[in-house]
C-alpha cells in the first residue's frame, strides 16, 4: 500500500496545550488535532491530524519507577532501550542520542520498522527524570507521512516542559545534601 506524497506544508490553524493531570509535563500541539487515550493502561495521551486512522501521531505518557534513576545508570538504560528496539521488525536506527543534565537522563532514538506492511518512522525521547519516565513519541504511519508533518511534531518536542520541582529533584549538587 503506497500513500500520495503530500504537496505543500501543513499549517497551524490553532495552537492548544496539553497540561499532564498531574503537572509532570506539558506540551503544545496543533488545536484541530484529535485526542486519543493510550493503550496498555498507560497514564498520557495521543494527537493525531487523523482521525480515523491515528498512525501518525504525537504522544506522551509517564510511568512511576521504583528506584531513583542517577545519570550513572545512563548505561544500563541504553542497554534496555537497544533491545527493545532489536525486538521491532525491520527496524533500522537512524541516530541515537544520550544526555545527562545532572540526574536528569535522556535517550532520544529515531528509527524505522515495519508494522501492519508499512514502514513506519518515530521518533522518541525517554526521559528519565528522578523516580519518573516521560516518553515522547513523533509517529509517521509512513516515512513520507512523518516528513510531511514534522513541523507541528517538532513543535510538539520544543514546547514540552517539566515542572521546575523535577528539574530540581534531578540536581545533583541540591541531592548531595539529602
Amino acid at each position: 500500500m503506497t500513500t500520495p506524497v503530500r504537496e505543500g506544508r501543513p499549517r497551524f490553524t490553532g495552537v492548544s496545550t496539553y497540561q499532564d493531570p498531574m503537572g509532570r509535563f506539558s506540551f503544545r500541539f496543533p488545536s484541530d488535532w484529535h485526542q486519543f487515550e493510550l493503550d496498555e493502561d498507560r497514564e498520557g495521551v495521543l494527537f493525531s491530524p487523523e482521525e480515523d486512522d491515528p498512525k501518525t501521531y504525537f504522544a506522551a505518557w509517564v510511568s512511576k519507577l521504583d528506584e531513583h534513576v542517577i545519570a550513572e545508570d545512563l548505561d544500563t538504560i541504553r542497554e534496555g532501550v537497544e533491545a527493545g528496539l532489536a525486538q521491532l521488525p525491520g527496524c533500522e536506527v537512524e541516530s541515537r542520542k544520550d544526555d545527562l543534565l545532572g540526574n536528569l537522563v535522556k535517550l532520544e532514538r529515531i528509527y524505522t520498522f515495519e508494522e501492519e506492511g508499512a514502514v513506519r518512522k518515530r521518533r522518541v525521547w525517554t526521559l528519565y527524570v528522578d523516580t519518573w519516565r516521560i516518553v515522547l513519541v513523533w509517529q509517521g504511519s509512513t516515512v513520507g507521512e512523518y516528513d510531511y508533518w514534522l513541523p507541528m511534531g517538532n513543535y510538539s518536542y520544543a514546547t514540552f516542559e517539566i515542572p521546575e520541582a523535577l528539574w530540581f529533584a534531578t540536581d545533583r549538587d541540591l541531592k548531595a545534601f539529602e
